[in-house]
Protein backbone atom coordinates (compact mmCIF):
# COMPACT_ATOMS: atom_id res chain seq x y z
CA UNK A 1 0.00 0.00 0.00
CA UNK A 2 1.28 3.46 -0.86
CA UNK A 3 2.01 5.86 1.97
CA UNK A 4 -0.83 8.23 2.90
CA UNK A 5 0.14 11.90 3.11
CA UNK A 6 -1.41 14.84 4.89
CA UNK A 7 -2.20 17.44 2.24
CA UNK A 8 -3.90 19.96 4.52
CA UNK A 9 -5.87 20.21 7.73
CA UNK A 10 -8.16 22.51 9.71
CA UNK A 11 -9.46 22.24 13.25
CA UNK A 12 -12.23 23.86 15.27
CA UNK A 13 -13.04 24.43 18.91
CA UNK A 14 -15.14 27.10 20.65
CA UNK A 15 -13.58 30.51 21.18
CA UNK A 16 -14.17 30.08 24.91
CA UNK A 17 -11.66 27.21 24.96
CA UNK A 18 -8.42 29.18 25.24
CA UNK A 19 -6.05 26.23 25.05
CA UNK A 20 -4.23 26.50 21.76
CA UNK A 21 -3.35 29.14 19.19
CA UNK A 22 -2.68 28.02 15.62
CA UNK A 23 -3.49 29.55 12.21
CA UNK A 24 -5.24 26.35 11.11
CA UNK A 25 -7.44 26.20 14.19
CA UNK A 26 -10.76 28.00 13.75
CA UNK A 27 -12.15 29.33 17.02
CA UNK A 28 -15.70 30.58 16.96
CA UNK A 29 -18.69 29.89 19.17
CA UNK A 30 -21.04 30.14 16.18
CA UNK A 31 -19.86 27.82 13.40
CA UNK A 32 -22.02 26.92 10.43
CA UNK A 33 -21.43 29.87 8.13
CA UNK A 34 -21.11 27.44 5.19
CA UNK A 35 -24.75 26.41 5.68
CA UNK A 36 -28.01 28.21 4.92
CA UNK A 37 -29.98 28.97 8.08
CA UNK A 38 -32.64 26.34 7.33
CA UNK A 39 -30.02 23.58 7.34
CA UNK A 40 -27.76 25.08 9.99
CA UNK A 41 -30.42 24.88 12.69
CA UNK A 42 -30.74 21.12 12.16
CA UNK A 43 -27.23 20.36 13.43
CA UNK A 44 -25.54 20.74 16.80
CA UNK A 45 -22.49 22.97 17.14
CA UNK A 46 -19.91 20.33 16.24
CA UNK A 47 -21.93 19.22 13.21
CA UNK A 48 -22.00 22.79 11.94
CA UNK A 49 -18.25 23.07 12.48
CA UNK A 50 -17.64 19.85 10.53
CA UNK A 51 -19.58 21.30 7.60
CA UNK A 52 -17.46 24.47 7.70
CA UNK A 53 -14.22 22.47 7.72
CA UNK A 54 -15.34 20.22 4.87
CA UNK A 55 -16.43 23.21 2.79
CA UNK A 56 -12.97 24.76 3.17
CA UNK A 57 -10.97 21.62 2.43
CA UNK A 58 -13.23 20.49 -0.43
CA UNK A 59 -14.64 23.77 -1.82
CA UNK A 60 -15.49 22.27 -5.22
CA UNK A 61 -17.14 19.10 -3.81
CA UNK A 62 -14.61 16.90 -5.63
CA UNK A 63 -13.52 14.37 -3.01
CA UNK A 64 -14.99 11.47 -1.04
CA UNK A 65 -15.80 12.49 2.52
CA UNK A 66 -15.52 10.43 5.70
CA UNK A 67 -16.89 11.63 9.04
CA UNK A 68 -16.01 9.79 12.24
CA UNK A 69 -17.46 10.44 15.68
CA UNK A 70 -17.50 8.14 18.67
CA UNK A 71 -20.68 9.57 20.20
CA UNK A 72 -22.31 11.64 17.47
CA UNK A 73 -25.11 13.95 18.62
CA UNK A 74 -25.41 12.18 21.95
CA UNK A 75 -27.66 14.82 23.51
CA UNK A 76 -30.32 14.42 20.83
CA UNK A 77 -30.16 10.62 21.01
CA UNK A 78 -30.38 10.59 24.81
CA UNK A 79 -33.36 12.96 24.78
CA UNK A 80 -35.21 10.61 22.42
CA UNK A 81 -34.40 7.59 24.60
CA UNK A 82 -35.72 9.39 27.67
CA UNK A 83 -38.83 10.27 25.71
CA UNK A 84 -39.39 6.63 24.80
CA UNK A 85 -39.12 5.68 28.47
CA UNK A 86 -41.94 8.16 29.10
CA UNK A 87 -44.00 6.63 26.26
CA UNK A 88 -43.43 9.68 24.03
CA UNK A 89 -43.18 8.83 20.30
CA UNK A 90 -39.96 10.15 18.72
CA UNK A 91 -40.21 13.00 16.26
CA UNK A 92 -39.38 11.72 12.74
CA UNK A 93 -37.36 14.86 12.10
CA UNK A 94 -35.37 14.54 15.33
CA UNK A 95 -34.78 10.86 14.63
CA UNK A 96 -33.54 11.54 11.09
CA UNK A 97 -31.04 14.07 12.44
CA UNK A 98 -29.81 11.75 15.20
CA UNK A 99 -28.40 9.13 12.84
CA UNK A 100 -24.64 9.10 12.33
CA UNK A 101 -24.67 10.23 8.70
CA UNK A 102 -26.88 13.29 9.31
CA UNK A 103 -23.99 15.77 9.27
CA UNK A 104 -22.67 14.55 5.92
CA UNK A 105 -26.19 14.54 4.55
CA UNK A 106 -26.73 18.19 5.46
CA UNK A 107 -23.31 19.12 4.06
CA UNK A 108 -23.98 17.32 0.78
CA UNK A 109 -27.30 19.14 0.33
CA UNK A 110 -25.78 22.54 1.09
CA UNK A 111 -22.78 22.03 -1.21
CA UNK A 112 -24.30 19.92 -4.00
CA UNK A 113 -21.85 17.13 -3.18
CA UNK A 114 -22.33 13.92 -5.20
CA UNK A 115 -19.15 12.02 -4.37
CA UNK A 116 -18.97 9.08 -1.90
CA UNK A 117 -19.94 9.84 1.71
CA UNK A 118 -19.18 7.62 4.69
CA UNK A 119 -20.01 8.01 8.38
CA UNK A 120 -18.48 5.74 10.98
CA UNK A 121 -18.12 5.07 14.68
CA UNK A 122 -15.65 2.51 15.98
CA UNK A 123 -15.86 2.32 19.79
CA UNK A 124 -12.75 4.43 20.31
CA UNK A 125 -10.91 3.30 17.18
CA UNK A 126 -12.24 6.13 15.01
CA UNK A 127 -8.80 7.51 14.12
CA UNK A 128 -7.48 4.25 12.67
CA UNK A 129 -10.83 3.45 11.05
CA UNK A 130 -11.04 6.68 9.09
CA UNK A 131 -7.38 6.48 8.01
CA UNK A 132 -7.80 2.94 6.67
CA UNK A 133 -11.09 3.77 4.97
CA UNK A 134 -9.37 6.73 3.31
CA UNK A 135 -6.54 4.45 2.21
CA UNK A 136 -9.09 2.28 0.42
CA UNK A 137 -10.49 5.21 -1.56
CA UNK A 138 -6.97 6.38 -2.47
CA UNK A 139 -6.01 2.86 -3.57
CA UNK A 140 -9.03 2.88 -5.90
CA UNK A 141 -7.69 5.97 -7.66
CA UNK A 142 -9.23 8.91 -5.80
CA UNK A 143 -6.78 11.84 -5.84
CA UNK A 144 -7.72 12.99 -2.32
CA UNK A 145 -10.07 12.06 0.51
CA UNK A 146 -11.24 14.48 3.19
CA UNK A 147 -11.77 12.95 6.63
CA UNK A 148 -13.37 14.65 9.64
CA UNK A 149 -13.37 13.59 13.29
CA UNK A 150 -15.66 15.33 15.76
CA UNK A 151 -17.25 15.23 19.19
CA UNK A 152 -20.23 17.25 20.35
CA UNK A 153 -21.37 18.23 23.82
CA UNK A 154 -21.44 15.21 26.13
CA UNK A 155 -24.64 14.86 28.18
CA UNK A 156 -24.12 15.04 31.94
CA UNK A 157 -25.41 11.46 32.23
CA UNK A 158 -22.36 10.20 30.31
CA UNK A 159 -19.63 12.27 32.01
CA UNK A 160 -17.05 10.01 33.64
CA UNK A 161 -18.17 6.96 31.70
CA UNK A 162 -16.36 7.55 28.40
CA UNK A 163 -13.38 9.35 26.90
CA UNK A 164 -14.26 12.89 25.85
CA UNK A 165 -12.37 16.20 25.51
CA UNK A 166 -14.90 17.98 27.73
CA UNK A 167 -16.04 20.39 25.01
CA UNK A 168 -17.17 20.12 21.36
CA UNK A 169 -14.37 20.06 18.80
CA UNK A 170 -13.63 18.88 15.26
CA UNK A 171 -10.66 18.20 13.00
CA UNK A 172 -10.64 17.66 9.23
CA UNK A 173 -7.78 16.46 7.05
CA UNK A 174 -7.29 16.22 3.30
CA UNK A 175 -5.38 13.00 2.65
CA UNK A 176 -3.56 12.19 -0.57
CA UNK A 177 -0.73 10.05 -1.92
CA UNK A 178 1.48 12.75 -3.40
CA UNK A 179 1.47 15.92 -1.28
CA UNK A 180 2.55 16.73 2.27
CA UNK A 181 4.20 14.78 5.10
CA UNK A 182 3.64 11.04 5.37
CA UNK A 183 1.43 9.50 8.03
CA UNK A 184 3.74 6.91 9.57
CA UNK A 185 2.36 4.30 11.95
CA UNK A 186 3.67 1.64 14.31
CA UNK A 187 1.89 -0.89 16.49
CA UNK A 188 1.11 -0.12 20.14
CA UNK A 189 0.55 -2.46 23.07
CA UNK A 190 -3.11 -1.49 23.24
CA UNK A 191 -2.78 0.24 26.62
CA UNK A 192 -3.50 3.74 25.33
CA UNK A 193 -6.93 5.29 25.66
CA UNK A 194 -9.11 6.33 22.76
CA UNK A 195 -7.89 9.59 21.16
CA UNK A 196 -10.44 12.34 20.66
CA UNK A 197 -10.45 15.16 18.07
CA UNK A 198 -8.62 17.66 20.28
CA UNK A 199 -5.79 15.13 20.69
CA UNK A 200 -5.47 15.14 16.90
CA UNK A 201 -5.53 18.96 16.81
CA UNK A 202 -2.71 19.13 19.38
CA UNK A 203 -0.68 16.62 17.36
CA UNK A 204 -1.08 18.37 14.03
CA UNK A 205 -0.37 21.78 15.57
CA UNK A 206 2.96 20.50 16.87
CA UNK A 207 2.10 20.33 20.57
CA UNK A 208 2.99 16.62 20.51
CA UNK A 209 5.23 14.69 18.11
CA UNK A 210 3.21 11.46 18.10
CA UNK A 211 -0.42 10.49 18.46
CA UNK A 212 -1.27 7.20 20.12
CA UNK A 213 -4.41 5.38 19.11
CA UNK A 214 -5.63 2.11 20.54
CA UNK A 215 -3.96 0.02 17.85
CA UNK A 216 -1.43 2.32 16.20
CA UNK A 217 0.90 5.19 17.08
CA UNK A 218 1.10 7.90 14.42
CA UNK A 219 3.71 10.47 13.49
CA UNK A 220 4.29 12.83 10.57
CA UNK A 221 7.47 12.45 8.55
CA UNK A 222 8.81 14.30 5.52
CA UNK A 223 9.91 11.78 2.86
Amino acid sequence: MQQIRLGDWLGWCPDSIDRLQHPQLLTTDKPGQSLPAMLRRRLDTSGRAVCDLLARLDPDARYPLIHASRHGDASRTLDMLKGLVNQEPPSPTRFSMSVHNATLGVHSIANDHHRPLQALSASGNELEAMFWEAAGYLAQGQSSVVVAFSEGELPEDYVGHTTHPGFPCAIAMRLTLNQGPCLMNSNTDGSEGAPHPFDVIRWLSGSTTTLAGRQQQWRLEQL
